[in-house]
């Protein structure tokens, strides 16, 4: 017997059997059909989706920078006015298969300023203190990284009472906009366009900046140039850097001859295969330095106003033979040419000391006929062979330039003030004085006067004038905190009231050279630190000596030894024994091996380029 449903079929008519057949092969074909579309459109979707991907993937490796969200702590980021950057620390992480370079900052100084060459900065966006997540979109969960809690500070505007944004906030930063969520306030939080704009930072910059460890810095006579050579020496030490240092010890390299590839320790022998930093005293001649130093090597050099700089080289320098026998420096400078013999010895500190120490003939007078052609030359061989002329008049603002173009952090820059006079050593100038100074200096004042303009282009282009207005007040913050940790009294003393002998500077001329004191009561860790933001020049090259070559250090410490001990007695800093018992050493030393040098003179042209000085300065 046929089960019901079959006999049904059995009994109907063959039209209506096969009507029905078709119906359910008809419906069941809509539905492969709707099957259908649906899966174009999911590998529609799938291709777009992977097309953007790698579109963005591309985007990513030529800026470095791949989409950033970033969850901020209930932390207030703008607490007060009253300073600039408190406390700043900022970690930001950049991993993935773009192989993006790790970035990591714990300073407001690590933030990079980024310029597109036309005046205008990208729009991503400055953060500080996230403990919870950066969440990357080219990176995993576990590369996220925490960064310690803190506060962001605005700096003062006028009368304004004070900004504050919410103390919570997400903010998402992408290449074309900026945007912020979570928190509603944000809408009626005053946000002044000029804040944004100083407070953004470019971390394409910070991508694709490697820091600079191949540096040459000239270092010139009385332009707070000690002080930056103490920042290198700090820099160079803490990375184990080579430094290129003067042979047998010397504090200088040979100064005043014009530099030889040889007057460095480990040239000759072949004991050292690179150096990385070059910046004691010497004569500068590139192509001499370009046999010692790498061709990607970094050159700066620092620059004072003439006037007082002649202010400062007077009465440091009182005991040469130009300045010898006159009671004041106007006495000096009313008789200039009568007090002043070019051929005795020192006597080029008192004229044109900047151009001298640039490798330049210095002897030139204000009414000769060619000044303006040398002036010019001059300029454009330093523009040629230096990339950074940084402004002693303007440090810290100098130290900011110097940290960008070296891609530094901010602690890397800081310092206390090294070889600096006492106040009461320091004279005022009468207007009229300081015309007489810059007409007998008539080619170091027009040197001065054109790296002064270009100096202030370098930070509008590479900085910006409101990026570098907080900056420097984040520096001089972060060095007053140094200041009361490290400093017993928390600022300089006169060498009397040194307690350690191994930190009093070294005394010359009628000037006070202050120094520092440790604060007793830090731990050994801090100590170290301190020690060195305070190590005077001459002890800090002798250490980096006896680090770089202990054999021949020893050598020459038993050969110093040998100095009649009466000198030693007359030492009134702790340091000049040692530095008259070297010094002789080295008279020695260049009377044996560099007895040529002595009968060397300037060229006769106004302008002695480096090319001819190589040619001219007979080498043994």
């Amino acid at each position: 017997m046929l089960s019901p449903p079959r006999r049904w079929i059995r009994e109907q008519p063959l039209s209506s059997v096969t009507s029905c057949v078709r119906r359910g092969l008809c419906s069941r074909r809509q539905s492969l059909w709707i099957l259908l579309i649906l899966l174009v459109v999911c590998i529609a979707i799938q291709t777009f989706v992977a097309r953007q991907a790698r579109t963005s993937s591309r985007r990513d490796k030529l800026t470095g920078l791949p989409h950033l969200r970033f969850t901020v702590n209930k932390q207030h980021l703008f607490p007060t006015l009253q300073n600039v950057y408190e406390g700043l620390h900022h970690q930001s992480s950049l991993a993935g298969k773009q192989n993006v370079r790790s970035l990591q900052t714990e300073r407001p100084s690590d933030l990079h300023h980024q310029n597109d060459g036309h005046g205008k900065s990208s729009d991503v966006v400055l953060l500080r203190h996230v403990d919870k997540t950066v969440d990357l979109a080219t990176g995993s969960q576990r590369d996220a990284r925490k960064v310690s809690p803190g506060k962001l500070l605005l700096p003062k505007h006028g009368n304004d009472p004070g900004l504050r944004l919410p103390s919570s906030l997400v903010l998402h930063s992408t290449k074309e906009h900026l945007t912020a969520g979570t928190d509603k306030r944000l809408i009626n939080t005053p946000i002044p366009s000029t804040f944004l704009k100083a407070h953004i930072n470019s971390v394409h910059t910070k991508a694709t900046c490697q820091p600079k460890s191949r540096i040459v810095f000239l270092k010139t006579h009385k332009t707070a140039s000690s002080t930056i050579l103490n920042i290198l020496y700090r820099y160079g030490e803490s990375r184990n850097l080579t430094f290129a240092l003067p042979m047998n010890k010397h504090s200088q390299l040979f100064y005043p001859f014009f530099f030889a590839s040889h007057f460095v320790e480990g040239i000759s022998s072949g004991s050292v295969r690179e150096f990385h930093v070059m910046c004691n005293h010497m004569r500068f001649r590139k192509s001499e330095v370009a046999k010692v130093m790498p061709e990607d090597t970094f050159y700066f050099s620092i620059l004072r106003h003439p006037v007082v700089m002649m202010e400062s080289i007077f009465t440091y320098y009182k005991s040469i033979p130009a300045f010898r026998k006159t009671h004041s420096l106007d006495d000096f400078l009313d008789n200039s040419w009568t007090n002043y013999n070019s051929s005795a010895t020192n006597n080029h500190y008192a004229h044109n000391i900047l151009a001298f120490d640039f490798g330049f003939n210095n002897n030139i007078a204000a009414d000769s006929e060619n000044l303006e052609e040398v002036a010019s030359m001059a300029i454009a061989a330093i523009e040629r062979d230096f990339h950074l002329i940084l402004i002693s008049e303007y440090f810290d603002v100098s130290m900011i330039l110097l940290k960008h173009a070296l891609c530094w952090s901010l602690e890397d820059v800081v310092s206390f003030k090294l070889n600096s006079r006492s106040e009461k050593t320091r004279h005022p100038l009468s207007p009229n004085t300081a015309e007489k100074i810059k007409r007998w200096n008539a080619l170091d004042w027009r040197i001065y006067l054109h790296f002064n303009t270009t100096f202030w282009h370098k930070v509008d282009s590479l900085v910006g004038q409101e990026q570098m207005k907080m900056e420097v007040a984040h520096l001089r913050e972060l060095q007053d905190k140094l200041a009361n940790t490290c400093l017993k009294g928390g600022r300089a003393v006169d060498p009397s009231q040194i307690k350690d002998a191994g930190l009093k500077p070294f005394q010359y001329g009628a000037a006070v050279i202050q120094g520092y004191n440790l604060n007793p009561h830090i731990d050994r860790q801090t100590k170290t630190k301190c020690e060195r933001l305070i190590t005077p020049e001459l002890q800090y090259t002798d250490r980096l000596y006896t680090q770089q070559f202990p054999e021949l250090a020893a050598k020459l410490k038993q050969a110093t030894r040998m100095v009649s001990p009466q000198r030693q007695r007359s030492d009134r800093t702790g340091m000049m024994g040692m530095v008259w018992a070297r010094e002789a050493h080295h008279r020695q030393f260049v009377r044996r091996k560099f007895s040529n040098l002595k009968n060397q003179k300037a060229s006769t042209s106004p302008v002695l380029t480096h090319t001819e000085a190589n040619s001219k300065t007979r080498m043994p």
